[in-house]
């Protein structure tokens, strides 16, 4: 069987019997993994930017702090800084895929707390203000811990460049004991 030939190939040849020549090659999953991570962390990154900056049309630190100050948060434009960091930081985390369990942790962290605080008492969809939206980045952030940034990642030279159970349960842990840790605040 041709199968079994190359699968027990001497000298350890890393190609495929699938792609023999294409195993070094960048493939249409590795583009789309990209296409994801940039989307989703460049506009999440953005988001940030619109806390703590005040650009792309966003209220700036000052009033996201009193935004957050209404919502509990002593004292307000600490969390704020502290929420929009961490989508920042987070959101360029995943879109260049660098330290991708820790960016995918600290969305997970800031959309719980967002789950919790403001849109959990509307039920499931935005239209109503409910938790729609940050179920979504919650579950792309894991996703993306979980499978790996991909082969074009800054985190291919690491060991949890891969992904995998425990990138994936690091990145809900830490998500989900820093988001504890604040609403306990």
């Amino acid at each position: 069987m041709l199968t079994k030939r190359v699968l027990n190939r001497p000298g350890g040849s890393t190609r495929t019997a699938a792609h023999p020549a294409t195993a070094h090659a960048v493939t249409a999953a590795d583009c789309g993994l990209l296409l994801i991570r940039l989307t989703f962390g460049l506009l999440m990154a953005a988001h940030g930017v619109q806390k703590v900056f005040g650009l792309f049309g966003g209220p700036g630190l000052t009033t996201t702090g009193e935004g957050f100050a209404a919502l509990g948060y002593h004292p307000g434009k600490l969390f704020a800084t502290i929420g929009g960091l961490s989508e920042l930081l987070g959101g360029i985390g995943l879109a260049i895929g660098l330290l991708t369990p820790l960016a995918a942790a600290a969305l997970i962290g800031v959309m719980i707390n967002a789950m919790a605080t403001v849109t959990g008492a509307h039920g499931l969809w935005a239209t109503d203000g409910g938790v729609e939206y940050s179920v979504c980045i919650s579950v792309v952030a894991l996703a993306v811990a979980a499978i790996g940034p991909g082969r074009l990642a800054v985190d291919r030279l690491f060991p949890w460049g891969a992904g995998g159970w425990k990138e994936a349960a690091f990145a809900l842990g830490v998500g989900g004991v820093a988001a504890a840790i604040t609403l306990s605040l």
